[in-house]
């Protein structure tokens, strides 16, 4: 498997997988020094992306990394940050609010930006993202809202997590700049995006799909994923000289949409073996092998 880039904006491209942040404020050790290990694991092994949400760790996981990164300011330039907004739940800086909500006004989302830039010590978010779709969105004021931050400077690109391809058409049709992103659930443990339109529309428009979740959080590799597909997991693995985690990892990669993974350990070792999808190849009949195992049953 290629570590061919994958690009997302005009000047901006994204190893072609990212290093998911939702656990950092969970970990064992959340020390700065401790982040620095885990980003130069990733960096060891052509991984630079970075992947956050204001919402991760109950409103910590940026001021974490920020943390880290102001022991190490010049990582800054060799890494990609993706962070997410919208979410609302009575926790942390958002512990006066009633009830869990989505909130995409302009005003919100503007205060989210500054926030995020604020506690990770940077200037510019590489790419913004909606975090849910919102049921109660107003696409004209959103849009402009996001058109905005990116021409202040303060986003180089904007896309969105978890829309299906009306959410992100009523968005983009209010809006100058493009969408270039969806962050969906997608891996063996959660195929159904790649038959029910969500990754069809990603690949015709020439979206990034980033998939989260890509190993069902675990749950691929346990007991309770079907036997048949961690038996032939576990086959591959050891045929190749790899985990089974990164069989699977290496299935998504194989796609060409150009999916890119969004690993969650916190562990070097893990994201180490992780990595190592890069070199798995997976050619079209192990790829439906591996699919069809998910599934439960053959292809029509």
């Amino acid at each position: 498997m290629s570590h061919t880039r994958r690009s997302v904006a005009p000047g901006l491209s994204f190893s072609r997988i990212a290093c998911g942040m939702a656990g950092l404020a969970e970990a064992c050790d959340t020390s700065p020094g401790a982040i620095l290990k885990r980003i130069g694991t990733c960096l060891d092994h052509g991984i630079t992306t970075l992947d956050q949400a204001d919402i991760y760790g109950g409103y910590r996981s940026e001021e974490l990394l920020g943390a880290a990164l102001a022991q190490a300011p010049e990582l800054r330039d060799r890494v990609e940050i993706v962070t997410k907004c919208g979410i609302v739940a009575p926790m942390g800086r958002h512990a006066a609010a009633r009830l869990k909500h989505y909130d995409t006004s302009p005003d919100h989302i503007a205060r989210s930006v500054e926030a995020s830039l604020r506690l990770m010590g940077i200037e510019r978010i590489d790419l913004l993202l909606i975090h849910r779709p919102d049921p109660f969105l107003d696409p004209d004021a959103t849009g402009a809202a996001l058109d905005r931050l990116v021409a202040q400077g303060k986003v180089a690109a904007v896309g969105v997590s978890n829309f299906r391809p009306h959410d992100l058409t009523l968005l983009q049709s209010r809006m100058q700049v493009p969408l270039c992103a969806n962050q969906i659930e997608l891996g063996l443990a959660t195929p159904g995006a790649l038959t029910n339109g969500d990754l069809a529309f990603l690949h015709e428009r020439r979206l990034l799909p980033m998939a989260w979740s890509p190993l069902g959080g675990g749950a691929l590799l346990g007991e309770t994923a079907p036997p048949r597909l961690r038996a032939a997991l576990d086959t591959l693995a050891r045929h190749r000289g790899v985990t089974p985690a990164a069989v699977a990892l290496g299935w998504l990669l194989a796609h060409p949409a150009g999916i890119l993974p969004v690993i969650g350990s916190t562990r070097p070792e893990r994201i180490a073996e992780m990595a190592a999808a890069f070199s798995v190849e997976i050619d079209r009949q192990t790829w439906f092998d591996l699919y069809t195992r998910a599934l439960g049953n053959e292809v029509p």
